[in-house]
């Protein structure tokens, strides 16, 4: 199945993370089914369409009756052409209620932080190859069988190979390969240990060529980021410099190419005016909102959504060059991310949390902070 998420539920006031994925349910009254989204927790629980709650017990007495199917019903579907030797298979074995139920297990397992059944193996085909006694094989084969069998082909990430090396090494010596495969030998068991070995050496030289093409990338606990949420002063701006300031619809006057502008607001409205006279009205709008307002309705540059970008980055540089005291509070905020929000930006320029926004202003506040560090 493929799982989408992140996803959560709410219960006595905690997030419980969650995934989804597609089924087929039986309608109550039609003969027909249709899609419907299966959600599961980190805690166990399992609901359809959010409303009708289960645990895994549930869910299997739900396959069970039919009241949904991991594959729509076709009475007039061929029948399946019959299997090849399953040495000789090429794709994943049939997704069963069974193996499904497994693999739901392995999500709720994941969602909540615990080892699944493919991380199980892992560490048994690392405890093997660190001891390869009959005891320990026994053990990897327990642990292999564990996965859910329409999941084994990828438990090595090999398209070429797919589980072929571990169906190997989780068969003694003299049997057969998935009962129609090669006896298996010491020379195949060996083969199949020197490649995982190959495989560590191939994956530690990636990860020291990734640390080195990534040498420069930030290390350590991220700080939190800064909100600069919009707030109304009926009473004027506080008289003690804060975050407020770092928004646009604050007041710092500065010159920006020959012009003036009360706000980053003002110069990015006007700035954005075809007419020369549309661009004067909106600098002397009494505040902000006003100008904002203006602008909105005035006709913009034919140029406006290529170059809004630039021209948003320049009246920042303006504004804090101009004023050194906010430049001092930018720098303050550190290494911060930082998340512009409010209600009259647009979301291309304003962050939205889960459902979305650019945050260009957040991000461009953050590279004119980097330029102001270097100086």
């Amino acid at each position: 199945m493929t799982w989408h998420g992140p996803t959560f539920r709410i219960s006595d006031g905690e997030n419980i993370d969650g995934a989804w994925c597609l089924v087929w349910r039986k309608h109550d009254w039609l003969d027909e089914q249709y899609p419907e989204h299966l959600f599961v927790y980190a805690d166990g629980r399992i609901s359809l369409d959010r409303f009708e709650a289960t645990d895994l017990a549930g869910l299997g007495r739900w396959l069970a009756s039919g009241k949904i199917a991991l594959h729509r019903d076709r009475p007039d579907a061929p029948d399946p052409s019959p299997a090849p030797p399953k040495w000789e298979q090429r794709y994943p074995e049939p997704c069963t209620d069974e193996t499904f139920l497994a693999e739901v297990a392995d999500e709720i397992a994941r969602l909540a932080g615990r080892p699944r059944a493919a991380d199980r193996c892992w560490d048994a085909i690392r405890a093997y190859r660190a001891e390869p006694t009959e005891g320990r094989r026994a053990a990897l084969r327990d642990a292999y069988l564990a996965v859910p069998a329409h999941l084994r082909v990828f438990m090595l990430g090999d398209m070429d190979l797919q589980d072929r090396p571990l169906r190997i090494l989780v068969t003694a010596l003299g049997e057969r390969v998935d009962g129609d495969g090669p006896e298996v030998t010491e020379r195949m068991h060996q083969d199949s240990l020197d490649y995982f070995a190959r495989t560590d050496t191939a994956v530690a030289a990636a990860r020291e060529r990734e640390a080195v093409l990534h040498a420069d990338d930030p290390t350590g606990t991220p700080q939190p980021p800064v909100v600069l949420t919009q707030t109304m002063y009926p009473g004027g701006w506080p008289d003690r410099l804060g975050d407020f300031a770092l928004r646009n619809d604050y007041e710092a006057p500065f010159s920006h190419r020959g012009e003036t502008y009360p706000t980053v607001v003002h110069g990015y409205w006007a700035l954005s005016a075809a007419d020369r006279a549309d661009h004067d009205l909106i600098r002397a709008a009494a505040t902000a909102d006003e100008a904002r307002e203006l602008g909105g309705r005035a006709v913009r540059r034919a140029d406006w959504p290529a170059v809004r970008l630039a021209v948003m980055a320049g009246l920042l540089r303006a504004k804090f060059d101009q004023h050194p005291e906010l430049a001092e509070l930018l720098l303050g905020t550190g290494q911060a991310g930082i998340l512009y929000t409010g209600f009259h930006d647009s979301p291309y320029w304003r962050d939205e949390g889960p459902r979305g926004g650019r945050n260009w202003t957040g991000r461009l506040l953050e590279l004119i902070r980097s330029e102001l560090a270097v100086r």
